[in-house]
């Protein structure tokens, strides 16, 4: 495998890694909310800031009767997006 190739190898990769990681902490979020996590706890508030901040665009676009889907639904659609795209970029990466 040349260097270049190689590269370009790890640099998909990190792209999927970083997309992942995006994802894993808005889907934290979204359990947190689920499981009635304490909102006055450190890393309750680290991660619904994150994730709020991760899905600016995203976590108000339902208006579900129900709280639990609206979060679900607003936050989830992120993190899908987040892994679709950086899957999806990191594997055109990889290819060149």
């Amino acid at each position: 495998m040349s260097s270049h190739r190689s590269g370009t190898h790890k640099a998909g990769k990190v792209i999927a890694l970083v997309a992942d990681i995006l994802a894993a902490v808005i889907l934290l979020w979204i359990l947190m909310y689920l499981l009635d996590a304490n909102p006055a706890n450190e890393l309750v508030q680290f991660a619904h800031d994150s994730a709020r901040w991760l899905a600016g665009w995203s976590h108000d676009l339902f208006t579900f009767d129900e709280e639990w889907a609206r979060v679900v639904a607003g936050y989830g659609l992120a993190a899908v997006v987040y892994l679709f795209i950086g899957h999806a970029v990191a594997g055109r990466v990889r290819r060149h």
